[in-house]
């Protein structure tokens, strides 16, 4: 039925029908893509396109990281396509991060790495996050400090102690990813602890841990005892 428009298919067959006649867990990952495309291209239906790119990327989280002039190269995918399937990945990660987050206080780096493993993890660019405690170790709120290039992200430590402050955070713990996947750090990484470190010193605020997330795995400053 390649290249078929699936209006002209029988309605029993159309992905978008058996999703509100069976519910969506019943459809293939290519029929999901294809309730989100709605339509296909000259020659190539929307379920079509939706089998090329999970044959092309095998999982949704490779898809989920994928450069947007790959993403362009599919017949079909316009830019305005590749906006809806980005926006819905973030929103994915950030439904994760939300589930997690409402469970418990974070009482632990692997609480903490567990918290922002699905936002950070395959990101290209180095996205430095910051975790603002209260007395009890409960999440006051996650914010983005700064974004970086591939390989480098300067958080600004004065910004910190700002944001932290304003929003009269006891604790906080910094976390930052790598696009490599790994999560060993740099000197740059060491020097930055130790002065957020003596910063908060300075300010009576505790510096929990310095977490860096990379490909499934972390590195805790508080656990390796670097703090």
């Amino acid at each position: 039925m390649r290249g078929t428009c699936i209006r002209d298919w029988p309605r029993s067959e159309r992905p978008r029908e058996r999703l509100f006649k069976y519910g969506e867990h019943t459809l293939s990952n290519a029929e999901l893509l294809a309730v989100l495309f709605g339509s296909g291209s000259r020659g190539t239906s929307a379920l079509d396109l939706g089998r090329d790119i999970i044959t092309h990327f095998k999982t949704f989280r490779n898809m989920s990281h994928a450069d947007i002039q790959v993403l362009r190269e599919f017949n079909g995918m316009a830019d305005a396509r590749i906006a809806m399937l980005r926006a819905l990945f973030e929103i994915a990660r950030r439904f994760m991060s939300e589930k997690r987050r409402a469970r418990r206080p974070v009482n632990s780096p692997k609480e903490a790495a567990s918290l922002l493993m699905p936002r950070l993890r395959d990101l290209k660019k180095e996205i430095f996050k910051l975790l603002l405690l209260d007395s009890k170790n409960n999440i006051i709120d996650i914010l983005e400090i700064d974004e970086g290039t591939v390989d480098s992200a300067a958080p600004q430590i004065r910004e910190i102690m700002v944001k932290a402050l304003q929003n009269f955070a006891s604790s906080i713990i910094a976390a930052h990813n790598h696009p490599s996947g790994d999560p060993e750090p740099s000197e740059e990484d060491i020097t930055f602890t130790k002065g957020l470190t003596k910063a908060g010193e300075v300010l009576q605020l505790n510096v929990l841990d310095h977490i860096i997330i990379g490909d499934n795995r972390f590195y805790s400053f508080a656990d390796s005892g670097r703090l």
